[in-house]
């Protein structure tokens, strides 16, 4: 058995297996195509070297551009070729490369009913923590698996937060405070699209430089203290933020005018607002004291757009601080069925510590800024 990268020529076999592998949630040829050539990937096919390269199985691993996670998307092998351990073999192989290109945890999906993937799995190192009801085309539910492939001593508070996606382009910042309200005790609070769409009315800037206004975090704040959890901000700006690249005087004046009333408003509700920058020390003892933070991050280092955007955290160890995106990225059909994003893509990210430094800054001006909630209770 020898395993190695795929290419064009393996295509043929590459469907013959997926087609005989699996009954629903099929790759299509179109989407084999563009991993053979998708950097954000491990591919890995074993082969036959004693019978003219025969196709024996592949494993495929998406890797989440700015994080340091890694993803089993797929792995099948020819039900004759069974009981030689090529299964185990391509996930250790894609392990090792998936860790070569940085990733720290692998995790993946399994059905539940599939106890002899499971039990590799296990064999392996993999452990449960959670499950997804009715995650396949046939409605079977699938066990969530993780494995860290580097070695760690945990520290921290993971808390279980829930996970919401934003439903529009410009709403990571009410998803994102969705999530923290609801992940705070009480359980009182229910996020809802109505909500998403008040609380970015709420807190917008108005004008961003292109497209609908993203959410200032004052404007946060005040939204939260609105709904009956405590606010503070930590902002390293004290003029008016996201002023950057914003040509259209007009513009300009109103995002200045939308600020000063942010400013304003939170003076009156006993906001506090602390203009300097809050450490990840602090970060962290905040968290571990109960409150739930919002985060602006840069989104350069996962998508090269150098976009302003709202992500919440979900906890930390000593090597990673993690979040919860609400970005499900690019949901136009075409880019669904090429790439289609999980959920479980998008949540407990890993970002090591010296990224998430660089991440957590914005615009030439380097803004941060976050957003502290807590439960009053």
């Amino acid at each position: 058995m020898d395993i190695r990268s795929p290419n064009d020529s393996d295509l043929p076999a590459l469907l013959a297996l997926e087609e005989a592998s699996f009954r629903s949630d099929r790759i299509s040829r179109r989407s084999f195509r563009r991993w053979l050539r998708h950097r954000d990937c491990v591919f890995r096919i074993a082969v036959d070297d004693t019978k003219d390269s025969t196709l024996l199985g592949y494993a495929l691993v998406t890797l989440r551009r700015g994080t340091r996670l890694a993803r089993l998307y797929s792995l099948a092998v020819d039900s004759a070729a069974r009981g030689r351990g090529i299964a185990q073999a391509l996930l250790q192989s894609v392990e090792q490369a998936a860790r070569e290109a940085g990733a720290i945890y692998m995790r993946l999906e399994v059905a539940e009913n599939n106890l002899g993937a499971i039990s590799l799995y296990e064999k392996l190192g993999y452990s449960q923590f959670g499950l997804y009801e009715d995650y396949y085309e046939d409605h079977a539910s699938a066990l969530r698996m993780e494995k860290r492939i580097r070695p760690y001593q945990p520290s921290g508070d993971n808390r279980q937060l829930p996970w919401l996606p934003q439903t529009t382009a410009f709403t990571c910042g009410p998803a994102a405070l969705m999530m923290a309200m609801a992940g705070l005790p009480g359980g009182h609070y229910q996020p809802s699209p109505e909500e998403e769409i008040e609380l970015w009315r709420e807190a917008t800037t108005v004008f961003m430089t292109s497209g609908h206004g993203g959410c200032h975090p004052l404007g946060l704040a005040l939204a939260g203290q609105r709904r009956g959890f405590r606010a503070e901000v930590w902002v390293n700006i004290e003029g008016p933020l996201f002023l950057d690249g914003v040509r259209d005087e007009n513009k300009k004046r109103v995002m200045r005018i939308a600020h000063d009333s942010f400013v304003r408003q939170c003076g009156a509700a006993g906001i506090e607002v602390n203009y300097s920058d809050i450490d990840q020390d602090e970060l962290t003892r905040r968290f571990s004291a109960g409150a739930n933070i919002l985060i602006l991050i840069s989104t350069y280092r996962m998508d090269s757009m150098k976009a302003p955007h709202w992500v919440t955290l979900s906890g930390f160890d000593d090597t990673c601080l993690y979040v919860h995106d609400p970005d499900m990225g690019d949901t136009s059909p075409r880019a669904l069925r090429e790439a289609p994003r999980n959920p479980l893509d998008c949540q407990h990210l890993p970002i090591t510590r010296d990224s998430f430094a660089a991440m957590s800054r914005f615009g030439s001006s380097r803004l941060r800024a976050v957003v502290v909630l807590e439960s009053l209770s």
